[in-house]
C-alpha cells in the first residue's frame, strides 16, 4: 500500500507549528516556534501578541519543516489545520497558511478539532486499542472521552468551570510562581508536603469535574495566612494542592474504566506531561490492570504532530474541507 503523508499546522495559542506524519503513526519531522518567553512578561498569553507572532513565524516555520524533512509540498497527500477550539487570530493564521497551501498545490483540506489532536498524539505511540477512555487535561479543558473506534467520540464528562490547567496557572500565581506556572507548581509540588487541608471538588457520582472551588479554597487559604502574618510554605501549599487536583482527576477517571467496564485509557493534553498526573496514572494502570498510554513531552503540549496524525484518520475516512473553513473559538468535539 502507498504511504500516506499529512502535513500539519497547529497555531491555536501561542505555538507556531508545523509537521509532517507518514500514515497517522509515524512523525517524520515536526518545527515548532514557541512564544512562552514573550508572554511571561505579561503573566499570561496576550491574545493579540499571539496571533502577530504566528503571522512572523508562520512561513519560516513550514519552510523550516519541510527542510528538515527534505520533502516538498507535491509529495505531501493533504493539509490538516486546527480550525479550533482557541484563540482567533492564533488559529486563521494557521488556517489561511492551509487554506492557501491547499489551494496552491491542489491538496485536500483537512479540519482538525484541537482536543482530537491532542487525543491522536497517542497515535505517535502506540496503535489505539478500543473501546477505550481518553482523559483529557490542558489549560483549556478536563473531559472523560469514550472511544468504540476511530474519530468515534462520546463525552461521559468534562469541567463545570475551570479547566485543571488554568486551575494550574491561577494557582501557581497566588502562591507566587511566574508563568507559566503549571509545570513550575508541579516541580514545587514534589519537594513538599500537603501539611494544609483542602476541599475534593465535586466528589460525587458523575464523570464531571470542578476547579474554581479548589482555586477559591487556596487564594482564601493565602490571604487568611497573610492576615494573621504567616508565612505561606510554598513547597507545601503546592503539594497539598497538586494532590487534592490529581486525586480527583484520577477518581473520576478510575470511576469512568470501571463503571464503563473499558480497559484501555489514554491520556492526552498539555497537562499529561504533569508529574504527579503520570506517576498516579501508573499506579491507577497497576491496580486496575489496564493498559496506558501518555505521550513524551514533546506532544503533550501543543503540536502539529497531533493535528497531522489526527488529519490522517480523518483523510481516510473522507473528510474533507472546502475554502469557507473558517476558525471557531468554541466547538464541540
Amino acid at each position: 500500500m502507498k504511504d500516506t503523508y499529512i502535513l500539519g499546522i497547529e497555531s491555536s495559542c501561542d505555538e507556531t507549528s508545523c509537521s509532517i506524519v507518514k500514515n497517522g503513526r509515524e512523525e517524520i519531522t515536526t518545527s515548532t516556534s514557541t512564544q512562552i518567553s514573550i508572554h511571561e512578561n505579561f503573566g499570561g498569553v496576550v491574545p493579540e501578541i499571539a496571533s502577530r507572532e504566528h503571522v512572523k513565524n508562520i512561513t519560516f516555520v513550514i519552510e523550516d519543516c519541510l527542510k528538515k524533512a527534505n520533502m516538498k509540498i507535491e509529495e505531501v497527500d493533504a493539509i490538516a489545520v486546527t480550525y479550533g477550539p482557541g484563540l482567533i487570530g492564533s488559529l486563521l493564521v494557521g488556517l489561511e497558511a492551509a487554506k492557501t497551501l491547499s489551494f496552491v498545490y491542489n491538496k485536500p483540506l483537512i479540519p482538525v478539532h484541537h482536543i482530537a489532536g491532542h487525543i491522536y498524539a497517542n497515535s505517535l505511540v502506540e496503535e489505539f486499542k478500543f473501546p477505550l477512555i481518553a482523559l483529557v487535561v490542558s489549560g483549556g479543558h478536563t473531559e472523560l472521552i469514550k472511544m468504540n473506534d476511530h474519530l468515534s467520540f462520546e463525552k461521559l464528562g468534562g469541567t463545570l468551570d475551570d479547566a485543571i490547567g488554568e486551575c494550574y496557572d491561577k494557582v501557581a500565581r497566588v502562591i507566587g510562581l511566574s508563568y507559566p506556572g503549571g509545570p513550575k507548581l508541579d516541580k514545587l509540588a514534589h519537594t513538599g508536603e500537603a501539611t494544609y487541608q483542602l476541599p475534593m471538588p465535586l466528589n460525587d457520582d458523575s464523570y464531571n469535574f470542578s476547579f474554581s472551588g479548589l482555586k477559591s479554597a487556596v487564594i482564601n487559604l493565602a490571604h487568611k495566612e497573610k492576615q494573621n502574618n504567616r508565612e505561606i510554605n510554598q513547597q507545601d501549599l503546592a503539594c497539598s494542592f497538586q494532590n487534592v487536583a490529581i486525586g480527583s482527576i484520577i477518581n473520576k477517571t478510575k470511576k469512568a474504566l470501571k463503571n464503563e467496564n473499558i480497559n484501555n485509557l489514554i491520556v492526552a493534553g498539555g497537562v499529561a506531561a504533569n508529574g504527579k498526573l503520570r506517576e498516579e496514572v501508573a499506579k491507577l494502570a497497576e491496580e486496575m490492570n489496564i493498559n496506558y498510554s501518555i505521550p513524551p513531552l514533546s506532544f503533550c503540549t501543543d503540536n502539529a504532530a497531533m493535528i497531522a496524525a489526527a488529519g490522517y484518520y480523518l483523510y481516510k475516512k473522507g473528510i474533507r474541507a472546502d475554502f469557507n473553513l473558517n476558525a471557531q473559538s468554541s466547538v464541540n468535539l
